[in-house]
């Protein structure tokens, strides 16, 4: 996912392509990227496209209409195992990973002890461990929290270990026709995975690990895909031969980001960071039923579950739509001349053709209907909070 920094009220807003300490880290198809037009910048300490020459509209009207391909090699897998794995998962996030059945994946969070989001991922329970993946660049922050309390939790006689999964390459093949695609080069019947499944899985020879799930809000797969014992990683095989399909376009970080937008996605860094809670989020969804009533059994719960039974939350996410030119990241929101809340991301939306946003603003103002001021290009600007998604997500639900 994009990474950039998200706000709390009042707070300064760091940019999209700040500079990253040391030289820019490239995935396996770093050089695909370069061959095919790539307009490559910073991001979370990679270097990576963020449009192809077709242009971020036409892509991300393609992957609405067809399929895309994205290169999400640069975020990092994670394998916990030992006997005590859900035990120890539980501690860690507010999902419940005790129900999930074998085969099946939950988006949950990674919260720190003041009740913030470290960061958001999807965990699924791959039989015999739980299978993880972190955003791009956050191993700094994730890998020693993850050690910290798992440091705790083996000097207290648990059984629990982690793996990372650095040569792993990541494709994420996204759009109503992703399914047709994929299913050219697998012999499972992809009709039977439903949204959030995943399995092992051999395409093209290559034992690859394969989940209904993506970051636009249409049905497609995120494929993890082994290095392998040839000359060439098996990412860049997979890549090559997704894209020889004639309904395939690669997309970029531009188009990435105005589609998981226009499906009222978060996006860590901007519409999450470690200060905000699950609840100021308008996340509760992601706290189990089970787990809103066990305060202690989860990091940072006190805050979180205190919130949302006392509803002492003082700020909400919200979306938003916009007259004229789209309200970006920073841009305080007032009513009258109080400033109430702040955007956390903006965008033209190619679908709608007019902008979009999501918001921080005071608990009460962000219900639909709520009419809020913005200053853009030197003009006052009315935004309208609106309910999210923004375009209706088509997740593949199963036969």
């Amino acid at each position: 996912m994009l990474r950039r920094s998200a706000l709390s009220l009042g707070r300064s807003v760091r940019h999209f392509a700040a500079a990253a300490e040391g030289p820019l880290r490239k995935t396996p198809l770093h050089a695909n990227h370069v061959a095919l037009g790539g307009k490559m910048v910073e991001f979370g300490g990679w270097d990576m496209p963020v449009q192809y020459p077709a242009g971020i509209i036409e892509s991300h009207m393609h992957t609405r209409k067809s399929a895309g391909l994205f290169d999400v090699s640069h975020m990092l897998g994670v394998v916990i195992k030992g006997k005590d794995r859900v035990e120890f998962m539980e501690k860690l996030c507010c999902a419940d990973i005790k129900a999930l059945p074998d085969g099946m994946g939950s988006l949950s969070m990674l919260t720190n002890e003041e009740g913030g989001v470290i960061d958001d991922m999807i965990v699924t329970n791959a039989g015999d461990h739980l299978y993880m993946v972190i955003n791009a660049g956050h191993e700094e922050k994730d890998l020693p929290h993850i050690n910290k309390y798992m440091a705790e939790f083996v000097k207290a006689g648990g059984d629990v270990s982690m793996e990372t999964l650095a040569d792993n390459g990541i494709l994420a093949l996204q759009g109503p026709k992703a399914a047709e695609v994929l299913q050219r080069l697998v012999s499972d019947d992809l009709t039977q995975m439903s949204f959030m499944s995943a399995k092992p899985m051999t395409v093209m020879g290559l034992e690859c690990f394969v989940s209904r799930s993506g970051y636009t809000g249409e049905d497609g797969f995120e494929i993890a895909v082994p290095k392998g014992a040839g000359e060439k990683h098996g990412v860049v095989t997979l890549w090559e031969s997704l894209l020889d399909q004639e309904e395939v376009l690669p997309v970029g970080l531009g188009a990435r980001d105005s589609l998981r937008l226009e499906a009222g996605l978060c996006l860590y860094g901007n519409d999450l960071d470690d200060t905000t809670s699950p609840v100021e989020g308008t996340l509760l969804w992601v706290i189990a039923k089970r787990r809103r009533n066990e305060p202690g059994s989860f990091v940072g719960s006190e805050r979180i579950l205190s919130e949302w039974a006392n509803k002492s939350a003082t700020r909400k996410r919200a979306g938003f739509v916009i007259k004229g030119a789209p309200a970006r990241e920073g841009t305080p929101i007032f009513d009258g001349e109080e400033q109430v809340g702040v955007v956390t991301s903006g965008s033209f939306s190619p679908c709608l053709k007019k902008g979009i946003g999501m918001c921080y603003v005071k608990t009460g103002l962000n219900k639909a209907g709520t009419e809020l001021t913005v200053p853009v290009r030197n003009k006052k600007s009315t935004i309208t909070i609106t309910k999210m998604p923004f375009v209706e997500q088509n997740y593949y639900r199963g036969p």
